[in-house]
């Protein structure tokens, strides 16, 4: 009732705002313009709350509908019976919002968890601070987790007194594919089974799938392990950027999905120690490294194999790896740019089996703070724009997921108004946002050594960026003791 009621007052205060920009539009001069541009934009906030609550409230009712019905049609005297009760109150409710009753049957479980087992989730939701999908993806994210670890994850990142709380932008000015990044590294870092027997296990699962779509096209995905997804993904973008230039017509997308069909359609394909994989022997125009397998080439070099016969990838990814976890001594993940935590020992092989264009980044024991970048690259600018990857993780414009490797590092300050290049006063946008910084009103606000910059919008709101949440690596149990 309370958040109802408090839904009623906030929708007739949003009247009266709405009234009075509509009301108001007409007026000249650029301070009442900006006044009522204001206005809009208050109101697309707020809006976006009062959806939040309203989430809350449809949860409420729903696992409240499923009690009730429970309790109308008596205990179940059959696991028969027990299906069928069930089956009765989502279609009832599937009828009632005139939707699937798939997406029914998810309503009701979702609903069911947050008023059961994810207390702050739901209070978060109430108080319109995060919205119905980042409540979606905590549910999601705390499956097969006892009930002290979901706790645990939602207190994370909803519960600022909570031990070792995110660091990064509270969890609802996350977008919510970065807040389900951020869930599932917490995740992966904190299950209580390791990283390496889950991925065993899910590794058998891998496989190629085909689905038809429509105008003659179709999809087809890869479930691949980690490593060799990121490898392949970076491969042909490598290529792809290769071949741009100002007689090519096709974007990077198409470019892309050009140089990955034509590689997977190839006749040459080997059938020894390369797993069945077309041998890449063209020159740098087409792979941008030499093509040979084992060679010093960049991205487009085959690698040298790794198990099953898969070739290990040449990527340029940072793999974040706890010294301890190095050494074999805790089986801590590592993390991989651009994916999250893998398990130790993929990224024990990488950097065993010589996968060169992968670079080590050793963190501090003490605090997970990162400590050094591996003395391949050993020049000062070349450093600098790997330790922006490091720090940054990605585009630092909120809610971009950008990990591309050019992403173009730029000066806060610009260097021609006395900006120095040291990593406080440097950025690592990506095209998008390097151009929307410098031909918009939108600037990036300083930056640390460990913290990308923020931004202030042409309407003088700031926005944080989200920056990687460094934890303490685990210690030896026999270190302990």
């Amino acid at each position: 009732m309370a958040t109802a009621e408090a839904l009623s007052v906030s929708f007739a205060e949003l009247a009266v705002v709405l009234r009075g920009g509509t009301e108001s539009s007409g007026s000249g001069g650029a301070d009442p313009l900006r006044r009522v541009a204001d206005d809009f934009l208050d109101g697309l906030a707020e809006i976006s709350r009062l959806d939040a609550k309203s989430a809350a409230l449809k949860a409420w009712l729903a696992t409240g509908y499923t009690a009730a019905a429970e309790a109308l049609a008596g205990p179940a005297t059959s696991p028969e019976d027990h299906t069928g009760q069930e089956m009765a109150v989502v279609a009832e409710v599937a009828c009632a919002l005139t939707v699937s009753e798939r997406s029914a049957g998810a309503l009701l479980a979702e609903a069911h968890a947050l008023t059961t087992a994810l207390p702050l989730t739901f209070s978060a939701l109430q108080a319109g601070t995060i919205s119905w999908q980042h409540a979606r993806i905590m549910v999601d994210e705390t499956v097969n987790l006892d009930p002290a670890g979901a706790q645990a994850l939602e207190a994370h990142f909803l519960d600022p007194t909570a031990p070792n709380p995110a660091r990064s932008c509270p969890a609802g000015e996350l977008i919510p594919g970065r807040f389900r990044h951020k869930a599932r590294t917490w995740r992966e870092r904190h299950h209580p089974v390791s990283i390496e027997k889950r991925h065993i296990k899910s590794a058998a699962d891998r496989r190629v799938e085909y689905a038809p779509d429509r105008d003659g096209m179709a999809w087809l995905s890869a479930y691949l392990p980690a490593d060799q997804a990121a490898g392949i993904w970076d491969r042909t973008t490598t290529a792809a950027r290769a071949l741009q230039g100002p007689h090519e017509g096709r974007t990077l997308s198409q470019i892309r999905a050009d140089i990955a069909a034509t590689w997977l359609l190839s006749n040459n394909i080997t059938g020894g120690g390369t797993g069945g994989m077309p041998a890449m022997s063209g020159g740098k125009g087409e792979t941008g490294g030499t093509g040979e397998a084992g060679g010093a080439g960049g991205a487009g070099a085959t690698g040298m194999a790794v198990g099953g016969g898969v070739p290990s990838p040449r990527a340029q990814v940072l793999i974040t790896v706890p010294v301890m976890s190095l050494l074999g001594l805790t089986d801590e993940s590592a993390m991989l740019d651009g994916y999250g935590p893998i398990p130790p020992s993929i990224a024990r092989s990488l950097i065993a089996d010589g996968a060169e264009s992968f670079h080590r980044v050793l963190i501090d024991p003490r605090d997970g703070a990162p400590l050094e970048i591996g003395r391949k690259s050993y020049r000062v600018t070349k450093a600098q724009r790997q330790w922006l990857r490091l720090r940054d993780g990605k585009c630092p414009f909120p809610g971009c997921s950008n990990h591309s490797l050019d992403n173009e590092a730029d000066h806060i300050l610009a260097w021609a108004h006395g900006g120095s290049t040291g990593i406080s006063n440097l950025g690592q946008p990506c095209h998008k946002h390097h151009r929307l910084r410098h031909t918009t009103a939108w600037k990036p606000t300083t930056a640390t050594k460990n913290e990308p910059p923020g931004w202030i919008s042409p309407t003088g709101r700031h926005y944080q960026s989200e920056h990687p949440d460094w934890e303490p690596p685990t210690w030896p149990k026999s270190w302990s003791d």
